[in-house]
């Protein structure tokens, strides 16, 4: 606790150093090679991640939050949310538009955010707490990816929101246990707000991941940055080459790293050393975009049904609302 600030842990100790050294072991020993897009966030990667948003390419975080701007007070009374639950601890813009809607629509009483990040929780928390001298703010730590259960003593009506198109970093086969996990914990009443990025032209898609100035760059190999520090790994980041690419068959973007040589690289923390081949790849994220029939046909196996669809002018971004259906799901 720190001042009004609650703050409580799920995870128990020694879970991100176990994380860390098993997808590390498995992603480098893979083929292809991969590494989970998770481990660019330490600060410097959170620093540039927010540098991103602001890069002319990167539509998203604009677009979502323009549909925000316009239709926070439409979501505030579609939902009657009593406690808004933030999956991700969120960008302050984007939270406050729904915070400040909920509130004039009378029915807010408690924030509650879920984030691997202690740190971002903590910032995010504090800043809520002086602004928002009424309202109850809580938050967990916990990996979402696993456990996005609801934090306890959360009154309904619930509004989750899923926001950033963070939704498109999980696979086919990841996204139908997201929504399964989430499905047990909601009950009729609740709302799933997310936010998602829509196919469009590659040549809009691919530059959001790849920019002039080579931000995205820095920021894709922030991640060898992170095994260096916390296993002990030797990797030479000039070696590497930042590549992103429109994978049209899984409609997706997918950021690699390509080895610029044939190396070995130690990593002691694992008592290992990973072979690289010149032009080797390494996958470390993807950026699955949406078509919203085939959304709303995932949602509606999961238990889920879309009561409303919301995208910028563009057409390049949407927000979806859904509700817990009376039957189907798990």
């Amino acid at each position: 606790m720190t001042g009004r600030f609650a703050l409580t842990r799920r995870l128990p100790d020694g879970y991100f150093d176990d994380a860390l050294h098993t997808d590390v072991l498995k992603g480098l020993t893979g083929r292809p090679k991969s590494l989970p897009p998770k481990w660019f966030y330490d600060a410097r990667g959170s620093e540039l991640f927010e540098e991103i948003t602001r890069l002319p390419e990167y539509y998203p975080t604009r677009a979502e939050h323009g549909i925000l701007l316009e239709r926070a007070d439409d979501i505030a009374a579609a939902t009657g949310a009593r406690t808004l639950v933030e999956l991700g601890s969120g960008s302050s813009r984007k939270t406050r538009l729904l915070l400040d809607s909920l509130l004039r629509h009378g029915t807010l009483e408690h924030y509650a955010a879920l984030d691997v990040s202690a740190d971002a929780l903590v910032a995010a928390g504090e800043a809520l707490c002086r602004d928002y001298p009424d309202l109850r703010v809580t938050a967990c730590v916990t990996d979402l990816e696993t456990d996005p259960g609801m934090p306890p003593g959360v009154r309904g009506p619930r509004l989750v929101a899923f926001l950033g198109g963070t939704l498109g970093n999980l696979d086919g086969d990841a996204r139908p246990a997201f929504y399964a996990r989430l499905r047990r914990e909601l009950v009729p009443g609740d709302s799933l707000l997310m936010g998602v990025d829509l196919v469009k032209d590659p040549g809009t898609l691919v530059p959001a991941y790849d920019d002039a100035q080579g931000v995205t760059a820095e920021f894709n190999k922030n991640v060898l940055r992170v095994l260096n520090r916390e296993l002990g790994a030797a990797f030479d980041l000039d070696a590497f080459r930042h590549r992103a690419v429109w994978n049209a068959e899984e409609e997706r973007v997918e950021m690699r790293l390509v080895s610029l040589r044939g190396q070995t690289v130690p990593l002691p923390a694992l008592e290992m050393s990973a072979e690289f081949e010149e032009g080797e790849e390494v996958l470390t994220e993807i950026a699955v975009k949406f078509r919203r029939e085939v959304l709303g046909s995932e949602l509606a196996r999961a238990g889920f049904e879309m009561s409303h669809w919301w995208t910028d002018d563009g057409g390049r971004f949407a927000l979806l609302l859904a509700e817990p259906s009376g039957t189907g799901g798990p």
